[in-house]
């Protein structure tokens, strides 16, 4: 099939690219010409692995294009998605500004039935507004639809080409049918195909990520408990997460969540909320209780040092959100460094891929590392606040030598408290006895 996909952020870099390897002619659209510069060489803008091998493949294959000309890759395409960013306004609320300029750009090139696919996340009823915005500019005949995305930055790839499920929120016969088709390749090998009509399908994505948030939420106040009464928030969540109406997924206690979606996602359906006039306290909760949590390695440090941060090294692990991405939106890395330097503490950072992007918002107020050694030498703390998978099993002996004072503060429980303990650190962790 021919497909445009406008937008070459993560979201439609990885469902133009996965789309090219299971077959189908993309060519992807974007108006902005160094980044189209860049994809064409075959480098990418953003760290997602898999995409690396993938986008010059597809490229060479002819199976996948780069293009500022939305116009003429409406025209050559049966399905047009739509996966601009919608990024939140000071409300909370998602801004359609671009949705609604593309939407309106379809609309001129229109040349024949089209599906129009909502990729990007938006609120309930933003395709009833672009379904409406296309008919009030085209009388040639076209479906809009609702797709929504599950994927999880850093294993993006392996999402998208072996889904949970892929919900799809339609009306249109003839689009269900090209959807069906579209996605043949991953229901062949099992994925569940989901419809529904379009205001579930929008409201199934909002409704996902606040409840995976509000899990994180829970058990980080749980842990906060465990830490009160004696008890370590590793064995509570092995206990629950063995509860099948339960399971384990999203139970880690840490420094709380972040990235583009969890933070957006709830603060947008917070919003729709507040329109319809619907509370949704437990959501509320939610948020506060991650925000606070964010501030966790930073009174820790105060706990431990009561005469102050003045003239302190602390070392931090982890820069990026999660592991495997150089994401820094919302991370927690960001307000755990502020806190720490308004306090007179000297921050040393490393991070295996978030360099750059760390040093877009932090700027020049830390250090940052070559190495996770360099990073800890003098330190009087060292912070653990994403778990890439090269901190999983440190040289103890080396960090011990390398450092002025001694202690550990395990932001993401990626330790085992004893072995630490064992070769004479101050272990702190979330929830950990």
């Amino acid at each position: 099939m021919n497909v445009a996909v406008v937008g070459t952020g993560y979201v439609g870099l990885v469902a133009g690219t996965c789309f090219a390897e299971l077959g189908h002619r993309v060519v992807c659209v974007d108006n902005n010409v160094e980044k189209l510069a860049t994809l064409r060489a075959g480098k990418l803008p953003i760290y997602e692995p898999g995409l690396e091998e993938m986008v010059p493949k597809n490229v060479a294959r002819g199976r996948l294009a780069f293009t500022d000309d939305l116009a003429k890759a409406v025209r050559d395409s049966e399905v047009v998605f739509i996966a601009v960013g919608t990024p939140p306004g000071e409300d909370g609320s998602a801004d359609l500004r671009y949705v609604i300029a593309v939407a309106e750009a379809i609309a001129d090139a229109l040349n024949g039935f089209k599906v129009v696919v909502m990729k990007s996340t938006v609120p309930i009823g933003t395709c009833d507004r672009v379904r409406a915005i296309i008919a009030s500019r085209s009388t040639e005949h076209f479906a809009v639809v609702s797709n929504p995305e599950f994927l999880r930055e850093g294993v993006a790839v392996p999402d998208f080409m072996r889904p949970d499920r892929i919900v799809v929120g339609a009306s249109d016969e003839r689009a269900v049918e090209v959807m069906r088709r579209l996605y043949r390749p991953l229901t062949a090998d099992g994925a569940k195909f989901i419809l529904m009509d379009v205001r579930s399908s929008e409201m199934t994505k909002y409704a996902s990520n606040a409840m995976l948030a509000t899990r994180i939420s829970f058990m980080n106040e749980v842990a906060s408990l465990c830490e009160k009464v004696g008890a370590d928030v590793e064995n509570v969540r092995r206990g629950m997460g063995a509860d099948e109406r339960i399971g384990p997924a999203f139970l880690k206690a840490g420094v709380g969540y972040g990235g583009s979606c969890f933070p957006k996602d709830v603060a947008a359906l917070l919003q729709t909320a507040k329109e319809y006039t619907t509370p949704l306290g437990i959501l509320t909760a939610t948020t506060s209780a991650n925000e606070k949590q964010k501030q966790k390695l930073v009174e820790l440090a105060h706990e431990d040092f009561p005469e102050g941060l003045v003239g302190k090294k602390v070392a931090l692990w982890g820069l990026a959100f999660k592991p495997q991405t150089d994401d820094m939106r919302e991370a927690p890395s960001v307000p755990t460094a502020r806190g720490l330097i308004a306090a007179g503490a000297e921050v040393v950072a490393y991070d295996p891929a978030a360099k750059h992007t760390a040093h877009e918002i932090l700027g020049d107020t830390i250090t940052y590392a070559d190495d996770p050694y360099q990073a800890v030498e003098g330190a009087d703390v060292l912070c653990l606040v994403t778990e890439w998978s090269e901190f999983t099993a440190p040289d103890w002996e080396r960090v011990w030598a390398l450092m002025r004072d001694h202690w550990v503060y395990d932001g993401r429980n990626l330790w085992e408290p004893r072995e630490v303990v064992a070769q004479g650190f101050k272990y702190r962790g979330i929830g950990r006895r």
